[in-house]
């Protein structure tokens, strides 16, 4: 067991946590100033659900052995989990900090899926659709990819989650929102605090850092790869919005700002240990593009409800970012991958990268279609009308993020 490796993986561990609450701030900020409150409890109660979910069952179907498709039940109720290192998986950190590690990149799964359907989904059927999303959807794919499974054995490549963690989440919360109501609340409300959203934007920002530069495990030459192509990334990200914004609408705003941030990190982070720092900047700079125009024109014009862009930044972002893996990966980076299309590679990096994506994609949204059709057996997932006036915070959860007396006046409350 490598004692600095362990130091630096805990660090990382806690930078990762650090992302979740960061994006309940960012969403809350976004929403009406009624529905802050559940907003920020979407993303703060996927730490307590997920928690569990992984701990029961997550974990062992996602790095047991099993087989090419799911985990096995070695590692269930974390049995065996300690401060040992075991297998393929944990070599020389204790693989109780490797499972807490994974444990924070399922839960920024969910608390970006939620952004999907902010103000607009009953909480506790919520609570329930993520328990069984961490174990029917997250766990599955993530033993694809990381587990030893069949994307693994194809060939295609995911540094830090963008099929795992971004296009899982992107995508069902798409299709959630639409079972939802593709016309429900369709009217865009202008955000209530967008300094409440830059504090959580800032705050997923610096969590990025742990999300990537973690994932190598250790502090070696892709760390401080992946480090510096996340930071390049960030601000490529931002630059490619910007630019399109001005162009397109002669503003650049801070939402904009912040949206091609978080989209050239999801675009960076499939590769940000494979690809050098000018591929970096030209594959963020294609994620802040394609999601500024995924939101402001494919979304306008076939009118899916994607409340607050999880899946136009995320969904779209890991995508994009996943295939041009494909094309900027680099054998000269990282030794243990071959070179991408343009590097003198083939067809192939390219190919495996778009079956890793695509089987994904449709495994997502075909599981999250069922979990929400079984949750409706027993409950209606979209918000009732009374929710919808007075707020999710007061019918909800019995309180209000702000005081004001003529509110209170005008909703006739005690």
């Amino acid at each position: 067991m490598n004692m600095n490796d362990t130091l630096f993986l805990f660090l990382c561990t806690l930078l990762v946590w650090l992302m979740t609450p960061g994006l309940s701030l960012f969403y809350g900020g976004l929403v009406q100033s009624k529905n802050v409150l559940n907003t920020v409890m979407q993303s703060m109660s996927a730490i307590v659900v997920v928690t569990f979910a992984w701990v029961i069952l997550g974990f062992s179907l996602s790095f047991g052995s099993g087989n090419t498709i799911i985990g096995d039940f070695t590692y269930l109720g974390l049995k065996q989990v300690g401060f040992n290192t075991q297998g393929d998986i944990a070599t020389h950190v204790p693989i109780a900090l490797f499972m807490l590690f994974q444990l924070m990149f399922c839960t920024i799964a969910v608390s970006i899926l939620s952004g999907s359907i902010a103000e607009k989904m009953k909480f506790i059927p919520y609570l329930i659709f993520v328990f069984l999303w961490v174990v029917l959807v997250y766990s599955p794919v993530a033993h694809w990819v990381w587990g030893g499974g069949w994307i693994d054995q194809l060939g295609a490549i995911d540094y830090a989650g963008g099929t795992v963690v971004h296009i899982t989440s992107g995508i069902s919360g798409l299709v959630l929102a639409v079972m939802i109501g593709a016309g429900k609340n369709f009217e865009k409300r202008p955000p209530h605090n967008l300094i409440i959203t830059l504090i959580g934007g800032i705050l997923v920002w610096v969590g990025w850092y742990g999300f990537n530069v973690g994932s190598a495990l250790t502090f070696n030459d892709i760390a401080m790869t992946s480090f510096v192509n996340t930071v390049l990334a960030a601000s490529a990200g931002s630059l490619g919005w910007s630019v399109m914004e001005y162009f397109m609408k002669k503003t650049t705003s801070l939402i904009g700002m912040l949206s091609g941030m978080l989209a050239g990190l999801v675009a960076i982070t499939p590769s940000a240990g494979f690809v050098d720092y000018m591929s970096a900047i030209v594959m963020a700079l294609i994620g802040g593009v394609s999601c500024y125009f995924a939101i402001n024109y494919i979304k306008i014009k076939l009118k899916y409800n994607d409340a607050l862009d999880a899946f136009g930044i995320h969904g779209i972002g890991g995508i994009v970012g996943a295939i041009l893996t494909g094309v900027f990966q680099s054998h000269k980076v990282n030794d243990e991958i071959v070179n991408g299309l343009l590097f003198g590679g083939n067809i192939q990096t390219v190919w495996v990268q778009f079956i890793a994506v695509f089987v994904t994609v449709v495994f997502s949204g075909c599981l999250t279609f069922l979990i929400a059709k079984l949750i409706m057996l027993f409950s209606a997932l979209g918000t009732d009308k009374v929710e919808e006036v007075k707020g999710l915070d007061y019918v909800v959860h019995g309180e209000r993020a702000y005081f004001s007396g003529e509110l209170n006046k005008f909703n006739k409350l005690p």
